[in-house]
């Protein structure tokens, strides 16, 4: 047995999770989410949470999400979530992540019962599973990834032979420019497809800081990379510095036209299905076929 939000008894189950062992409600009805990857897995699952972390280039939510969370409360970033405007919500169930807020796990732990996933990013689909059993939804869950699952094979036959392309994906950011290994959102994506990557790049890692002197590992048939998509000053000059560096535009795929730019928000840090499906969507656009 349980508490339900309003003091209500009710029935539970039990949930092994990064944390342990908790009992959550059968069927619960306030539910707050503090990551962004979970806050797309309610929504595609019909749940609506009372609370959820606010989107990370959002004012709160990004624009695909907003119509969907015009009820719901902000309650701060994924790595400084509000502990009060949390509990005045009066939730039944929290889900959140170990890598983003371990430090309050019993904190919240008071507030309601806690679930919490490992980590995000290249376990998304793991993740959205998770989240559909703490909820109860648990067939849902597997519907729903088996119907995403499907979609990656329509495109990988839609790509044909093109689907051998090793594809490289690059993150400029002023300070901290990256090279993203295949255990990440969009490596993850890309492996499911069946996309190969370059030999510098086909690690199952989640990303490396490079100098420009590492250029040359940026190399593939195809280069995706992407910026702050605000275009803010400091992203655009450091975008143009590495995007101008001779060693860069020597790159086969720079002088083929095969270099292109995409976006931040789908190919990386929105993290869930809506955006997973949206990656799909841009590849197919990018290779000009339908899927």
């Amino acid at each position: 047995m349980v508490l339900a939000a309003g003091g209500q008894v009710g029935v539970a189950r039990e949930i092994a999770h990064a944390m342990g062992v908790t009992e959550v409600p059968d069927a619960p009805q306030r539910v707050v989410i503090l990551t962004n990857e979970g806050t797309e897995a309610l929504l595609h699952m019909g749940v609506v949470p009372v609370g959820a972390a606010q989107s990370w280039d959002g004012n709160p939510w990004y624009k695909h999400l907003e119509a969907q969370l015009a009820d719901t409360v902000s309650l701060g970033t994924e790595s400084a979530v509000d502990l009060e405007r949390i509990a005045a919500l009066q939730p039944d169930l929290i889900l959140g992540t170990k890598v983003r807020q371990e430090k309050i796990y019993d904190q919240l732990s008071a507030i309601a019962p806690t679930v919490f996933t490992e980590t995000i990013g290249g376990e998304w689909q793991e993740n959205y599973q998770f989240y559909a059993d703490a909820l109860g939804l648990s067939e849902k869950g597997r519907t729903d990834l088996a119907a995403f699952a499907e979609k990656t094979d329509r495109l990988r036959a839609a790509l044909g032979d093109r689907v051998e392309d090793q594809i490289s994906l690059v993150r400029f950011s002023p300070g901290r420019t990256r090279i993203y290994y295949r255990d990440t959102f969009a490596g993850v994506i890309l492996d499911q497809i069946g996309f190969k990557r370059p030999p510098a790049q086909d690690r199952m890692d989640f990303a490396e800081q490079v100098t420009k002197e590492r250029i040359p590992e940026m190399a593939g048939d195809r280069i995706f990379y992407f910026s702050a998509d605000d275009d803010n000053d400091e992203a655009r000059v450091n975008l143009a510095e590495w995007t101008q560096d001779p060693v860069w535009q020597s790159l086969d795929a720079v002088k083929a036209g095969n270099a292109y730019r995409v976006s931040e928000l789908f190919w990386n840090s929105g993290g869930g299905i809506y955006c997973a499906e949206i990656m799909l969507d841009q590849l197919a656009a990018n290779y000009g076929v339908t899927y």
